[in-house]
């Protein structure tokens, strides 16, 4: 699980991207598997994209292996009035970008790589220091098993009296 401030952390990192790229509409991190981490999506709901961005990313990542072209690293769409372009951002997220269709694609892509790849570094670390913590957590609450002494089993005779 990522903490507040991480979260915190790629909140801001997007704010920064829509600065250094102005003609930027819109920026959110997700999961590979479409959930939100972070947005900055305004007018856009972020959850019906982070949905769609994985449906996409998940044929993208099809057709780059059908091709023979290796991993995914980046999927760009490119409308009638603007870009959608999703970069990958570590081991399990994504950082997606909406743009206007007058944005410069080469700084879109530049900035958009940088800021992935720093996203990727985060939540990766963020994400390897909670399976850290629970795998410590697990070995500190399971107790040790301690046997118990055993009382030896007694047998008690029957007598049969005759009657």
């Amino acid at each position: 699980m990522v903490s507040e401030d991480d979260l915190r952390t790629v909140l801001e990192e997007l704010h920064r991207l829509r600065t250094r790229v102005p003609q930027l509409t819109g920026a959110l991190t997700a999961g590979v598997d479409g959930l939100v981490v972070a947005h900055d999506t305004p007018g856009v709901d972020p959850e019906g994209l982070a949905a769609l961005t994985a449906a996409a990313l998940g044929v993208a990542v099809r057709v780059a292996d059908a091709t023979g072209n290796g991993g995914l690293r980046e999927l760009l769409v490119r409308g009638e009035r603007g870009y959608v372009a999703t970069y990958a951002a570590g081991r399990s997220a994504v950082l997606t970008l909406l743009a206007q269709d007058r944005v410069n694609v080469g700084r879109l892509h530049l900035e958009g790589r940088r800021s992935g790849a720093r996203i990727g570094e985060l939540l990766d670390a963020a994400e390897a220091a909670a399976a850290a913590r629970d795998a410590s957590a697990r070995q500190t609450s399971a107790p040790a098993r301690a046997r118990s002494t055993r009382t030896p089993r007694t047998t008690t005779a029957r007598t049969t009296t005759d009657s």
